[in-house]
């Protein structure tokens, strides 16, 4: 068993919150001081989660992302200011991480996630967190999760709605039987230009915020071992009618995912 690092007085009081519940206490929260976990976009759903994450004291957090900050982000991308405009959002974000925790590492990968270089990078973290935009990206990361046995903390949004699961398609579940993977919820990406982008579409600010929130809180449960994840459960958010569902779903019997 791997030797959970010791925290620091100043660590201590910095999360004395977590530390007093006893879901987490002193041994949750060096667990996650100890964890690796992969965010793929420093966008609108990865500025919550890196934000959270950071402030929760998560060891090492890792970037995926090749884009520059535009004035177009700043209505949801709350990691990034003003003053960021045009500069690599990866350095940003790795910037206002910083500011919100020294405590935390963080590693830059400045480059587009495909399904050659996705299983590298996401072998050398404990969980990776996917903050995506497009259904190539996202097929790319789960696939790469899957193969290396890694949770994937799966989030989408667009206009006024948003959904959540967590796929662990390398375990079992209660009854012995394989957890779905994402090809389970979506076999194969759907035609081009049949799911307008939120550029075309349009998206809440606020509405991001709340999903990359659930991520985070997801993936603290996951490294600390706490609650039941969303695995076979997909989480809806309707805004608009303020109103929350969750649907089960299971692997398909053909599915290799």
């Amino acid at each position: 068993m791997t030797t959970l690092p010791p925290l620091t007085d100043d660590e201590l009081e910095r999360y004395a919150r977590h530390i007093v519940l006893p879901e987490i206490g002193g041994p949750g929260q060096r667990r996650l001081k100890a964890a690796r976990v992969l965010v793929v976009g420093a966008g609108g759903l990865g500025a919550p989660v890196l934000a959270y994450l950071a402030a929760a004291g998560v060891g090492m957090l890792g970037i995926v992302d090749d884009d520059a900050v535009s004035l177009s982000n700043l209505q949801r991308q709350v990691i990034h200011g003003t003053d960021s405009l045009g500069r690599s959002k990866a350095e940003s974000a790795r910037d206002a991480i910083r500011r919100i925790n020294p405590h935390v590492e963080v590693e830059l990968h400045e480059l587009r996630l495909t399904s050659e270089n996705a299983p590298v990078l996401v072998a050398g973290y404990d969980l990776v967190i996917d903050g995506t935009d497009n259904f190539e990206t996202r097929f790319a990361v789960a696939d790469a999760c899957a193969q290396e046995k890694r949770p994937l903390v799966h989030a989408a949004v667009g206009r006024f709605d948003g959904s959540l699961t967590v796929l662990k398609p390398f375990e079992t579940d209660t009854d012995g039987g394989k957890n779905p993977s994402y090809r389970d919820l979506f076999p194969e990406p759907p035609p081009p230009g049949l799911v307008p982008s939120c550029a075309a579409a349009g998206v809440v600010g606020a509405l991001v915020g709340v999903m990359g929130t659930l991520q985070a809180m997801e993936a603290i449960k996951l490294i600390t071992g706490i609650g039941e994840p969303l695995v076979g459960r997909l989480l809806l958010y309707d805004a608009l009618a303020a109103r929350f569902d969750t649907i089960r779903y299971k692997r398909r019997d053909s599915g290799d995912g």
